[in-house]
C-alpha cells in the first residue's frame, strides 16, 4: 500500500477532490483514489456524528449529504466523490441538480459487474445466484431496485440487509468475536441460498473483507466496487485543468471525534503520519 501524501495544514489553493461518507467506510474509496491519482489533492469528511446512515430516513440522508457537499465545495472541491452507497442511492440526484457543472461520482452496488462475474463462473444465466450485502436504506431505495431491474434480469439476486455491521466497523471491531458472530448470522441466508458471487454494497464492508470471506466460505466470490469508483473519478479528473497543478495533499476531517478517525487511518490504512481534525458541517 502506498504511503499517505503530505498533509494539508489549511485549504489547498489548488482544486481538490472532495470525498464524503457517513464515517470510516469511505476510506476504502479514499485509498483507491490515492492509488489512482497519487498527485491529486484529496479532502475527506467523515460524518461520524451522524453515522450510520443505513437506518436513517431518505430525507435525513439527503440533508446531511447536501450539507457535506456544500462544505467541500466551499473549501475548493473541483469534484465530489460520494463514497457512501446509501448517500448515493438517496442523494446523488439532488447533488447533481444543485451543481450541474460539477463532476460528481457516486458509489453504487455494482450489480452489472457482479452479474458478469457470476456468469463467468457458472456459464449459465439460470445457474447464477448473486448475493448483495448492503444497508437497509440502500436495499430499500428505488435506485438499487432499478439497478437490479436493468442489469440482473433473469438472474436470482438475494439482497441481505446488514443492520449493526456498520456500527461495529465504526467502533473499530474488525476482528472480534462479536463481529464474527454477526457476520455468520448475516451470511447464513446467502450460504443457504447457494450464492456463487456476493457483492459488498457498502464501502464499510471491505474493511472486514477477510472475515466476510470466512463467513461465506471459500467457494463464494466476493466483490467490491472501490476500484471502479476511483477509475471513474480519475477519468473525469484528468479532464480538469486544475488537476495538472494539484499538489498531493490529504486533508482528513470528521464531524465526530478527530482522534478516533486519525487512529483508524493510521492503523487500518497504514498511513502513519495521517492527521485528522474535527469540523462543524
Amino acid at each position: 500500500m502506498s504511503s499517505t501524501p503530505p498533509l494539508a495544514a489549511a485549504r489547498s489553493p489548488a482544486a481538490t477532490i472532495g470525498v464524503f461518507d457517513s464515517g470510516v467506510g469511505g476510506l476504502t474509496v479514499l485509498r483507491a483514489l490515492q492509488q489512482a491519482l497519487p498527485q491529486a489533492a484529496l479532502h475527506y469528511v467523515a460524518d461520524a456524528a451522524h453515522a450510520p446512515y443505513g437506518p436513517r430516513s431518505p430525507d435525513f440522508i439527503r440533508e446531511r449529504s447536501q450539507r457535506l457537499a456544500d462544505y467541500l465545495v466551499s473549501q475548493g472541491a473541483g469534484m465530489l466523490v460520494v463514497a457512501c452507497n446509501t448517500a448515493t442511492a438517496h442523494a446523488i440526484a439532488t447533488l447533481r441538480q444543485r451543481w450541474p457543472e460539477l463532476p460528481i461520482v457516486g458509489t453504487e452496488p455494482g450489480i452489472k459487474p457482479a452479474v458478469a462475474a457470476s456468469l463467468a463462473r457458472t456459464n449459465s444465466q439460470r445457474g447464477s445466484r448473486i448475493g448483495v450485502l448492503a444497508t437497509v436504506a440502500t436495499i430499500a431505495s428505488a435506485r438499487y431496485q432499478d439497478l437490479i431491474s436493468r442489469h440482473a434480469e433473469g438472474i436470482e439476486v438475494f439482497s441481505q440487509p446488514c443492520p449493526g455491521l456498520v456500527d461495529l466497523i465504526e467502533r473499530g471491531q474488525l476482528d472480534t468475536p462479536e463481529l464474527h458472530a454477526l457476520l455468520d448470522r448475516l451470511c447464513q441466508p446467502l450460504r443457504e441460498a447457494g450464492v456463487d458471487t456476493v457483492l459488498m454494497g457498502c464501502t464499510h464492508y471491505p474493511l472486514v473483507q477477510p472475515a466476510l470471506q470466512r463467513a461465506l466460505g471459500p467457494q463464494v466470490q466476493l466483490l467490491n466496487i472501490e476500484t471502479a469508483v476511483a477509475q471513474r473519478a480519475a477519468a473525469l479528473w484528468g479532464r480538469q485543468a486544475e488537476a495538472r497543478s494539484s499538489q498531493p495533499v490529504l486533508r482528513l476531517e470528521t464531524t465526530g471525534e478527530a482522534a478516533r478517525l486519525q487512529d483508524f487511518v493510521r492503523e487500518v490504512l497504514a498511513w502513519p503520519t495521517a492527521q485528522a481534525a474535527r469540523v462543524q458541517a
